[in-house]
């Protein structure tokens, strides 16, 4: 099932976010010393409070017998415009169609929100992520390479 999250659930989606992006850590070789500010080490629940309670993000949990799987956020870019933020499905429950249903259930908000335009910005190296997101109807729109992170940043889109 899909919902908004409690506020009280935020040290558990902490840890569904850190364990579901550490797997992209370990196969891409990021660590806390090359990339401090990897979603895998820089995702805390002060960072998450503050995203609820001062950015207004709206979050979304996939829960099952009263366990969360998975998550993602979504943040307001413009009037027609939102963020794509953390999808990720705990490392031993991928494969059963949850980050599917958390991708069409962005989708279906984000157009309730009024918004024409979902933005995604993912680890360039990862192409079996840029495959996946490609598959559900996102267009690669380009590249940026920061000085804090040793990868490279892929952006996607998808118009809604």
């Amino acid at each position: 099932m899909i919902r908004e999250m409690n506020k009280e659930e935020i040290p558990a989606c902490v840890r569904v976010i850190r364990s579901s992006f550490m797997t992209v850590a370990e196969e891409l070789g990021f660590t806390e010393e090359n990339a401090p500010r990897f979603t895998a080490y820089a995702t805390t629940d002060e960072r998450l409070f503050y995203q609820a309670e001062v950015e207004k993000r709206p979050m979304y949990v996939y829960s099952s017998n009263d366990e969360i799987l998975g998550y993602y956020s979504l943040s307001k870019q413009s009037e027609t415009e939102w963020e794509l933020n953390n999808l990720c499905v705990l490392p031993e429950h991928r494969h059963e169609g949850i980050g599917d249903k958390l991708l069409q259930d962005a989708f279906a908000r984000v157009k309730e929100l009024g918004g024409k335009k979902l933005n995604i910005g993912i680890v360039e190296e990862n192409k079996r992520l840029r495959a996946w997101y490609e598959s559900k109807g996102f267009l690669h729109i380009g590249t940026k390479k920061f000085d804090f992170f040793p990868f490279t940043c892929g952006y996607m889109e998808k118009q809604l």
